[in-house]
């Protein structure tokens, strides 16, 4: 009974050709367009410098902003005003003012001033674009203060800061995207089709076909769980052969830790479609049910934002996302090569929420005799 249920579950999926069709379009976008969308990396900063020193140690520093792979010097200026129109044209994100003076305050060993003005618009751009700035300007200082050194029997306090980066070595923030975003792929996927597959049976009438049957509620929600089971994995394993091919990105972890996670989740986000579905009279209600519900997940997932930088009520709430334990799955096994001991927290709350969701929609599943 249940190979052919399966069966049908199958064929009434690939029959309709937009679905079939997303199947396939969903993982290409997700691997090749979402990563460079989805880039918190701040680089082409539009900066402009207003040089009132004309000097050339305002023409050295000039020479430092636009040499730098973060911005774009698009002008110099001699006065505020016009830079302050490229403010507010767009045309400009930042500007920098060299003070009058600035040469002579750096060889009599002054302080020397600088006034970094940034477009706050967009936060993140401001914000960054500032520290930036400020990084170039403080090197460049560092660099003056080092020629000045006369005596080579003056010896200075020096302390060299050697960086290595872990997991991400070139800190490619596509590196760090990628396995977060095959859990939104997943989620969209295995959650969506559940649940409308079962409200499109209602609308249409066949699910009381089904009703009228022997069928156990139980083997009917195996049925619905069991295409979406192959399917993903499925549709993982080619998002898996993308990232390899077109990234390079090969996970550091055993494969089968990846997959057991991703089997975990699979019932998970299919049991959460099928308890909406259960709930759902039309495939309106099921798609603002699952929207809703996605939208608030995925923001508080961890996906763009730390979990550490939420505040504390927020962080109380991811406890019970889904989505928060598996994309530490897939970025501690993807980047760090962790294995199933160093997860088993993660795993622990995935087979909670399965055994949660499924059980709530066999029992909430109304069969009518």
């Amino acid at each position: 009974m249940l190979r052919y249920l399966v069966e049908k579950e199958f064929k009434q999926t690939f029959r309709n050709e937009i679905i079939s069709k997303l199947l396939i379009i969903l993982p290409v976008l997700v691997i090749f367009v979402f990563p460079w969308a989805a880039n918190q990396e701040i680089t082409n900063i539009n900066a402009v410098v207003v040089d009132k020193d004309h000097s050339s140690y305002s023409n050295r520093l000039i020479g430092k902003i636009a040499a730098s792979s973060y911005f774009n010097l698009t002008a110099v200026f001699g006065s505020n005003e016009e830079a302050l129109k490229n403010i507010e044209r767009e045309k400009a994100d930042m500007i920098l003012e060299i003070r009058p003076d600035f040469e002579k305050d750096l060889i009599t060993g002054e302080t020397a001033e600088v006034m970094i003005s940034a477009n706050a618009i967009n936060i993140i751009k401001g914000g960054l674009g500032s520290t930036y700035m400020t990084g170039i300007v403080r090197d460049f200082a560092t660099e003056i203060r080092n020629e000045k050194i006369q005596s080579p029997k003056t010896v200075l306090p020096i302390i060299d800061v050697v960086t290595q980066n872990r997991f991400n070595i070139f800190m490619d923030y596509k590196m760090f995207m990628i396995p977060a975003l095959m859990v939104v792929l997943m989620t969209l996927i295995c959650g969506f089709l559940p649940a409308l597959n079962i409200v499109g049976e209602k609308e249409i009438g066949t699910i009381e076909q089904i009703n009228v049957t022997p069928v156990s509620k139980f083997m009917f929600i195996l049925a619905k769980l069991i295409p979406y089971w192959i399917v993903g994995l499925a549709i993982f394993t080619f998002c898996l052969i993308l990232a390899a091919l077109v990234y390079g990105l090969i996970p550091a972890g055993n494969l089968l830790t990846i997959y057991l996670s991703v089997f975990v989740y699979i019932l998970v986000v299919s049991g959460f479609g099928l308890l909406v579905s259960n709930y759902s009279s039309t495939l309106q209600q099921a798609m603002f049910v699952m929207f809703f519900f996605l939208i608030i997940l995925i923001l508080i997932s961890g996906l763009f934002t730390p979990i550490a930088s939420m505040p504390t009520w927020a962080q109380t709430f991811t406890l019970f996302n889904p989505l928060r334990y598996f994309i530490e799955i897939m970025r501690m096994a993807y980047l760090k090569g962790s294995s199933i001991g160093h997860l088993t927290s993660q795993l622990t709350a995935l087979l909670i929420f399965a055994i949660v969701l499924n059980s709530w929609a066999v029992l909430s599943y109304r069969k009518n005799q």
